[in-house]
């Protein structure tokens, strides 16, 4: 009888939320206890809800069942699959009150909304230098462990920054992409021509 008329007698004495059934009211109380009943076995992360657990452990098994059906890149939750559909849709749903700019995933917003404010919330424990993007900071510290990820693959020369090996690059190739707009010369990095300009 309570599915057809919709009385929903179990009520949270918290904040009044009411629910149809006693279980609902009992697994809502946990967002007032903090109680996290459901543990991984292989980390010991805790959650809330049975299916948070389910999700959660597919960072271990590896297991993406969600795949896109223009690439078939492949998730492990549906609301990454959701958000990665956007590549291919081109919807933008999230705004930056500030500029206007528009986003695919609400991370991105609140990534840029720091270039705002001013919030630089990653800090480097060898320096103090922060930063407002984690991958900047973990860019920052090969400057102190002395890391080069990016090889070349004509001479082994190693790079700290993809950039970095991309312009090396192209003294094997001998691509030249920046031109003088006074005298056509061609040059392989922005610098050079910056220097060139000025005898013009």
């Amino acid at each position: 009888m309570m599915s057809h008329t919709s009385e929903k007698p179990f009520s949270c004495s918290e904040c009044g939320k009411c629910f149809t059934a006693s279980g609902s009211l009992k697994t809502h109380m946990r967002c007032h206890t903090g109680e996290k009943p459901f543990s991984c076995a292989e980390c010991g992360k805790c959650f809330t809800l049975s299916g948070n657990l389910k999700t959660h452990m597919r960072c271990h098994t590896g297991e993406k069942p969600f795949s896109c059906s223009e690439c078939g890149n492949c998730f492990a939750q549906n609301e990454h699959l959701k958000t990665h559909m956007r590549c291919h849709t081109g919807e933008k749903p999230f705004s930056c009150s500030e500029c206007g700019k528009y986003f695919t995933a609400s991370r991105n917003l609140k990534t840029h909304m720091r270039c705002h404010t001013g919030e630089k919330p990653f800090s480097c424990s060898e320096c103090g230098n922060c930063f407002a993007q984690n991958e900047h900071l973990k860019t920052h510290m090969r400057c102190h462990t002395g890391e080069k990820p990016f090889s070349c693959s004509e001479c082994g020369k190693c790079f700290t920054l993809s950039g970095h090996l991309k312009t090396h690059m192209r003294c094997h190739t001998g691509e030249k992409p920046f031109s003088c707009s006074e005298c056509g010369k061609y040059f392989s990095q922005k610098g050079n021509l910056n220097k060139h300009m000025q005898c013009h």
